[in-house]
């Protein structure tokens, strides 16, 4: 049986360690001569207010720049770094243009040619990808020659890991991204996820693991540093070792699962040849989601419980919970445990996404978001209903809405939300290890 190639390399020194995974893996040998070649990073969240931590979050500009100089090296000259990132304003370009320069994209355009964009200034084409998957992806990346898709390495608290084939969803647009986050019991997120790649050209991914993340996808996650790459010109065989990198089995990631399916591969490594490091020497288990404690009372992050929180009913958001709920969704713990002062609240619920149903006895029901405000605001099984309409919901529904719920919140918090990102950054003060310059070009 021919099996997929795939290397792991120790990540050491600059330029060398990304040649070696590239070279093991065979990853550039069908790259076209004169290609115009796209490179997908993974910006999955910017703030130009303050500075805040990236390592595990985002792909370092050091292992852009090392595959920009081997592209260089095999004649490339036409290079795009694309990524459309998830913004608070659709219509915002002052956001990606300035993590593209600090990043040092901008330097990249200077010292090699290699332009970048922000894919929601650029157009999009609508793509059927078999069993009523239809979503809109941008063209730049469907009409190039050659992809390079060099995602960060995490663990996802929707969907296990997210490596290669998850870092695509960069590239639909927001209501294709909203389109994934459905009700469908089968044809969910994992469904949609798993055909990203599908009508991609010829890609090399590459993983970049020199920083990881465990409860990813964001900055409240724990990031790691890991000093491992991972490299194929086979996608789905890329992030099954990278799944196995990070502490779980192809088949326990069900986005994986329905990849292998649709191409008729195993759910295992049996017809993977890995090169380089061995897998169990670079292996490390990865969390990849937040503790929820559900019991006869209550139902609640277990951060809650632990401040002793009492009289609120939150569970554990799903897979129907997109992208701009599931930032709103943080604020809104958060502001609850700011706003406990002791007193039982009058039996508050909240629900997100699609799907939840009102638990029997509430006495208020949040309804957190656009989507679950139409799917209950009629239902006369909710005693009082409280909504926050918006998609995604603003800051400002969400403190008055919390305020009428009797759960009084602390507006500082708010009022300066785009410096918060910055606190986190004290995890990793005083750690050498956690190195900013990864994420610049020099």
């Amino acid at each position: 049986m021919l099996k997929s190639l795939v290397s792991i390399v120790r990540y050491e020194k600059p330029v060398e360690s990304v040649r070696k995974a590239v070279d093991l893996s065979k990853g550039l040998d069908h790259l076209p001569s004169k290609a115009r070649v796209f490179i997908k990073p993974n910006i999955v969240f910017w703030t130009k207010e303050v500075n805040f931590p990236k390592w595990g979050v985002i792909t370092t500009s050091r292992v852009i720049e090392d595959m920009v100089i081997l592209l260089k090296e095999r004649g490339i000259d036409d290079i795009t770094i694309g990524e459309g990132m998830v913004l608070g304003r659709a219509k915002d370009q002052e956001t990606p243009a300035h993590a593209f320069e600090t990043l040092g994209y901008n330097m990249l355009k200077k010292r090699y040619g290699v332009k970048s964009i922000n894919t929601f200034d650029r157009p999009f084409e609508e793509v059927d990808f078999g069993d009523d998957v239809v979503l809109n992806m941008n063209e730049d990346i469907l009409h190039s020659d050659f992809v390079v898709n060099v995602p960060a390495m995490k663990a996802h608290n929707q969907t296990v890991v997210s490596l290669g084939i998850k870092n695509l969803k960069g590239m639909i647009d927001v209501k294709s991204r909203k389109r994934c986050h459905n009700a469908d019991p089968v044809k969910d997120l994992n469904f949609y996820i798993a055909r990203l790649a599908d009508k991609m050209p010829p890609m090399f991914t590459l993983l970049d693991g020199i920083y990881t993340l465990e409860k990813g996808p964001a900055i409240d996650g724990r990031m790691r540093r890991s000093n491992v790459l991972v490299g194929s010109a086979d996608f789905i065989s890329a992030d099954m070792v990278g799944a196995k990198a990070l502490g779980y089995e192809p088949s326990e990631v069900p986005h994986l699962v329905n990849a292998a399916k649709n191409h008729g591969r195993p759910y295992d490594l049996s017809d993977v040849e890995i090169v380089g490091e061995k897998i169990e020497d670079v292996a490390v288990p990865h969390k990849y989601d937040f503790p929820y404690t559900v019991d006869e009372e209550r139902s609640v992050p277990e951060a809650l419980v632990k401040d002793g929180i009492k009289g609120i009913f939150y569970r554990k958001f799903d897979l129907s919970m997109c992208t701009y709920c599931s930032g709103i969704n943080g604020l809104v713990i958060s502001a609850i445990r700011s706003g406990w002062k002791g007193k039982p609240w009058d039996k508050v619920e909240v629900l997100t996404g699609k799907t939840m149903e009102p638990t029997p006895g509430m006495n208020k029901t949040i309804l957190l978001g656009k989507c679950m405000y139409q799917k209950h605001k009629d239902n006369p099984n909710i005693k009082e209903i409280l909504a926050i309409k918006g998609c995604p919901p603003k800051i400002e529904d969400v403190i008055k809405t919390l305020q009428k719920a009797g759960i009084e919140v602390n507006t500082e918090m708010f009022e300066n939300i785009d410096k918060a990102p910055a606190l986190y950054m004290a995890r990793y003060e005083g750690k050498p290890e956690f190195d900013e310059s990864f994420h610049r070009v020099a």
